[in-house]
Parts: structure tokens; C-alpha cells; sequence
């Protein structure tokens, strides 16, 4: 069984033996506490579980970017973007936990540990910048009317730029500024909270504030102004705006508490483990926020790819849900009304305009006003 060898030598006392036939013989940076047999076995089952749907969600959404060519705005790349970490964190990532966790142990030893700590914050952060990015477009194209054509120069610098933050924050502790171990029941592999050096100190503390803090706060700061100006839209068309306004307000919570949600347990936890006093979180403890983050692989094509209606019914044609939609055309064309609004800052009349498109209930920015009115078109 898979549980033999685990539940033999596996104890919250592990021997030195133990510790060194997890690793190499020259690193021995194992958990001194570990799960139980049934800890095991749940650990597997939800990693197996965000490790299948997370893969299989995140692949559709890659599925429709190729067979779909109105999907392919250049806001979208951010989406794509977020896709493809998903998809790459769920195959070469929580593979490697999720067969650990079966076996009850660490089975790649410390290069293998090292290139998993390394790839899972790397594409992490990528979906972290991405979704940051992506929430400054929306408050930017709702508060901001560009009558321009497609520009995928920007969007694209952001999905490098995302790659590029990310590699500046997760390549140092492959050089030697903190380091990679393991965490948790010893089934994974992140950065060393418990180190005790001030080199991985301030680390820890720049990688809080640079990679969670900050892009909180920038979230926050504009879904916050985009709700703003819808409400000043609804002001105005309360009958037309209302109903979009409530659900841009879901939008816009849903995004902000999933945010949190899945990111700010493991941040508290890791600082916890840092700057707490040695033996602080238990293994329980911290299993649980790491499969919170891992978590947002399955979370986050819902909310931001399934969510949209532009992208749901490109989903119901792809799957024949939509029997009136047929060669990727619609029966029901969309309309872009553009608002323009009237707001007072520092005693100076300022105008701002508000593009609400009536077919996406006001949350998908992601498609120019001269596109949406065309319909979903499949590639050949």
C-alpha cells in the first residue's frame, strides 16, 4: 500500500536516519513534525483535486484562446498569461506534492525540492502581477475612453514585465539570498521561513511587501474606483445601470475576497514562522494555507475567464450549449454605450468617461468597443 512505508517510519519524532534517507546526505532540512497516515491521505486527496481541476480549467481557457479569434484582444493576453502559470504550477508543481504526499515523503531530494520551491513562486507571482495588472486595465478603460484601435503593445510589455518581477523576487534564493527547503509535512518545498539569518529576513520582509502587500493595496485601490464610477453611472441611468452595477459589486467582492483568501493565510502564516518563536505553526497549520495558494490555480479561471460573458459564450458555442449560435456567429450583437460623466476634484471640473457595454454587464474590459460588435468567430 502506499501508506505502509509512511506509517512505519513516519512520527512527530523523526530519527536522523529518517531525516537523511529523505535527502541527500548533506542536507538535512526535513520537518521534525509530520502528519499522521489519515493527514496523508487527506493531504493527497486535495492536491489530487486542485492538481485535476486546476489543470483541466485552466486548459480550457487555453482551448478557447485558440479556437476563438475575438478572444484574442490584447487585454486578454493577461488572461492567457494567468492561464498558462495555472497550467504550468499544476504539471510540474503540485505533481510533485501530490505524488510526495502519496508516498508520505520528499521523493526528489534537494535539487528536486529546489527546482519546485523555485517554479511555484515563480508562476505564483506571475498570476499575482497578472491579476494586478489586469485590475488596473479595467479602472483604466471604464474611467478612461480611448477611441483607438487594438494596441497589443502594452499588454504584451505587462505579461513580460509579470515574468520579469517574477524572476527578479524568486531567483535569489537559488543564488544564495535565503534559500529553498522544505515546508510543511515535508511534502513541499518553498522558501526557508524558518531560517534564522538576517539575509533571509530581510528577504522574507521584501518579498511580503513586493509580492503580497503592494499588489493588495494597488487591487483594492481599483476595483475600488471602478465601482466608484459606476455608481456615478447608475446616478444618471438608474433603470439601464442598476442591474450591471449590482453585478460589477459581486465582481469586483468575489475577486477581492478570493485574492485574499487564497494568498493572505500563507502570507501570515509565513511570517509567522519567520519572526515567531521556533516550533510556532504546526504542520497542520501550515498545510493548510499552502493549499489555499495552490488553490487559486482552480479559483481563478472561474472567476476571471468563466465569469466573463464574452468568454462564457464562446465556452457554450465550443461545447454546442447554444443551438441558435452556429459556425461561431451570434444571433445577438452587442452595443457599446459610452456615459459621460461630470465629477468636481480640487474645485476643478474634471470629465470623465465611463464605457459600459451592455452585453458583458460592465465587468469585461477586456474586448475594445470595436470588436464587441462582432460575434464569437472560430478558427478554422
Amino acid at each position: 500500500m502506499f501508506f505502509e512505508q509512511a506509517d512505519l517510519i513516519y512520527s512527530f519524532n523523526m530519527s536522523e536516519e529518517d531525516r537523511l534517507t529523505l535527502l541527500d546526505g548533506d542536507w538535512n532540512d526535513s520537518p521534525v513534525e509530520t502528519l499522521s497516515r489519515a493527514g496523508f491521505i487527506a493531504l493527497s486527496v486535495f492536491l489530487g483535486f486542485i492538481m485535476t481541476f486546476g489543470f483541466f480549467n485552466n486548459f480550457v481557457v487555453l482551448v478557447l484562446f485558440c479556437k476563438f479569434k475575438t478572444l484574442r484582444t490584447p487585454v486578454n493576453m493577461l488572461l492567457l498569461n494567468i492561464s498558462v502559470s495555472g497550467t504550468l504550477v499544476c504539471k510540474f508543481g503540485t505533481t510533485l506534492s501530490f505524488a510526495s504526499s502519496v508516498r508520505g515523503r520528499w521523493l526528489l531530494r534537494r535539487h528536486g525540492c529546489m527546482w519546485y520551491g523555485f517554479i511555484n513562486s515563480c508562476f505564483g507571482i506571475v498570476s499575482l502581477i497578472s491579476l494586478v495588472v489586469l485590475s488596473y486595465d479595467r479602472c483604466s478603460t471604464l474611467t478612461v475612453y480611448h477611441n483607438r484601435g487594438p494596441d497589443y503593445r502594452k499588454p504584451l510589455l505587462a505579461v513580460g514585465g509579470s515574468w520579469l518581477y517574477s524572476l527578479i523576487w524568486t531567483v535569489p534564493p537559488l543564488l544564495g539570498w535565503s534559500s529553498y527547503g522544505l515546508e510543511g509535512a515535508g511534502t513541499s518545498c518553498s522558501v526557508s521561513w524558518t531560517e534564522r539569518t538576517a539575509q533571509s529576513h530581510a528577504y522574507i520582509i521584501c518579498l511580503f511587501i513586493f509580492c503580497l502587500g503592494l499588489p493588495v493595496l494597488v487591487m483594492v485601490y481599483c476595483y475600488g474606483r471602478l465601482l466608484y464610477a459606476v455608481k456615478q453611472v447608475g446616478k444618471i441611468r438608474k433603470t439601464a445601470a442598476r442591474k450591471r452595477e449590482y453585478h460589477l459589486l459581486f465582481m469586483v467582492i468575489t475577486t477581492v475576497v478570493c485574492y485574499l483568501l487564497c494568498w493572505m493565510p500563507y502570507g501570515v502564516v509565513a511570517m509567522m514562522a519567520t519572526f515567531g518563536r521556533p516550533g510556532i505553526i504546526s504542520p497542520v497549520a501550515s498545510v493548510v494555507p499552502s493549499l489555499l495558494a495552490k488553490s487559486s490555480t482552480v479559483i481563478n479561471p472561474l472567476i476571471y475567464i468563466l465569469m466573463n460573458k464574452q468568454f462564457y459564450r464562446c465556452f457554450c458555442i465550443m461545447f454546442c450549449c447554444q443551438s441558435s449560435m452556429q459556425n461561431g456567429h451570434s444571433s445577438m450583437p452587442s452595443k457599446t454605450t459610452v456615459i459621460q460623466l461630470n465629477r468636481r476634484v480640487h474645485s476643478n471640473t474634471v470629465a470623465c468617461t465611463a464605457q459600459i457595454s451592455t452585453s458583458i454587464h460592465n465587468h469585461d474590459c477586456s474586448t475594445p468597443a470595436t470588436e464587441r460588435t462582432n460575434p464569437p468567430e472560430v478558427t478554422t
